[in-house]
């Protein structure tokens, strides 16, 4: 099973509620609603230090709470073969996660590798079941 660590949504992890109460009040009920389902999941920790945590392998999996808070750490180290996966749709959906680059389209200086990285994880999600393929051949 993962090792999964859930960052909070406020500065700190909220401070028991003295920066927010969206740690107490809905991200610990759903962390106890995973790990009663057998999930090995744990937090909310302070989004500024559980990466290194992560990196030094802690965790399996960070779940950030907002874009920026995930990917800050992902593009400072894997921006070139890092995947965007969009979760809660009927069917995969990847993407490179370095955007679109117009800046340097026409130009042969592109790297392949994240779209590449993108392609594979898509296939996988797909040859592992992971989604009801009646409901994607209706989309």
């Amino acid at each position: 099973r993962p090792r999964i660590a859930v960052c909070g949504l406020n500065p700190h992890a909220g401070e028991n509620g003295l920066m927010g109460d969206e740690e107490q009040r809905l991200i610990d009920p759903a962390i106890d609603l995973a790990v009663s389902s057998g999930m090995q999941v744990s937090g909310p920790y302070p989004a500024d230090t559980i990466y290194n945590a992560a990196v030094a392998g802690k965790f399996d999996l960070v779940v950030a709470m907002y874009h920026d808070q995930g990917l800050i750490p992902v593009k400072l180290l894997e921006r070139d073969l890092a995947v965007n996966v969009t979760l809660g749709l009927p069917c995969p959906r990847t993407s490179p996660d370095h955007g679109t680059a117009f800046d340097i389209a026409g130009k042969g200086i592109a790297d392949p590798g994240s779209m590449g990285n993108a392609i594979d994880l898509a296939v996988r999600m797909c040859t592992a079941s992971v989604f009801d393929t009646r409901q994607v051949s209706q989309n």
